[in-house]
């Protein structure tokens, strides 16, 4: 029995399956979730259950937050019944969410200012690695609240790459999520384009995955291409919000703005709840 005594806050389609490889993994864990009924398969396994946020802080070393976006974490941590809504000195709040990374700056400020340590570690990857622990950890903390974080992130990812400062992993993880909805955008329009001139999308996805420019995310959204089936691995609607946060963090390069206008297209035409790979839905009733 890991003797880190870990809460957790945020129990969608990432946090489920990362707090239950941390139960595998021998560490003992409080869950706290508006909707209790989420909190049923972890207490099952042996999480136990927070009335309250603040009950959550005090009772455990390290609290990780798995949040939709920036209000939400926010929230959570100074909001009037928030975690820092009382004096914790000395305990540590690591962020798994994809937020601003201003937003991370001011978690730090502020949780500096209660004595509390900040940890800024969103992920790359999507459902399936966060139930195969084989996410990549971005991290942006001091180099000793890392090596406090360590252990718990060889149970949740492949790799923890220390970026520098809470705020640096955040932008990181803009950047990859940046590269990939171009590598979506690109793969899509360029099946379409293959289907329109008589190569079947079977061939042309064979011919990308065979070759040089095929990769890990060509071949992991294969046969929902294939299928023409979109179950949300990683929804439309949470890149769309990614790219966004991209440009207001002042990504101003030549693509970013017509491929947010895409997703955004996308959203809106009621695709935001399927996986991001459905952007190939939406530029099909278009121009291909």
């Amino acid at each position: 029995m890991n003797k880190i005594q870990l809460g957790w806050i945020g129990l969608g389609n990432m946090g489920n399956p990362m707090v239950m490889n941390l139960l595998k993994a021998g560490f003992e864990v409080s869950v706290f979730n508006r909707t209790k009924e989420k909190e049923a398969p972890l207490l099952a396994s042996g999480a136990k259950s927070a009335s309250s946020l603040h009950e959550l802080l005090q009772t455990c070393d390290v609290v990780l937050t798995m949040l939709s976006n920036d209000a939400a974490v926010k929230e959570v941590f100074e909001g009037a019944t928030g975690l820092l809504s009382k004096a914790h000195p000395g305990k540590t709040i690591i962020n798994m969410s994809t937020v601003a990374p201003e937003t991370s700056r001011y978690l730090n400020t502020i949780c500096n200012q209660h004595q509390v340590h900040f940890i800024d570690a969103p992920v790359s990857g999507s459902v399936k690695p966060a139930q195969d622990g084989t996410l990549v950890i971005l991290v942006g903390a001091s180099a000793g609240d890392f090596e406090i974080a360590k252990p718990i992130f060889e149970v949740l990812g492949k790799i923890a790459i220390h970026v520098g400062e809470p705020g640096v992993a955040s932008s990181a993880k803009l950047a990859i999520n940046y590269l990939l909805g171009l590598n979506l955008q690109g793969v899509a329009e360029t099946v379409l384009f293959a289907e329109k001139n008589g190569v079947s999308k079977e061939d042309m996805l064979n011919i990308i995955n065979q070759g040089a420019c095929g990769n890990g995310i060509t071949n992991i959204k294969t046969p929902s291409i294939l299928n023409d089936s979109y179950p949300a691995a990683f929804a439309l609607k949470h890149l769309v919000k990614d790219l966004k946060l991209a440009k207001e963090a002042g990504l101003n390069s030549p693509l970013i703005h017509p491929l947010y206008d895409s997703y955004a297209a996308a959203e809106q035409e009621g695709l935001g709840d399927l996986d991001v790979m459905a952007i190939i839905s939406s530029l099909k009733s278009k121009s291909f």
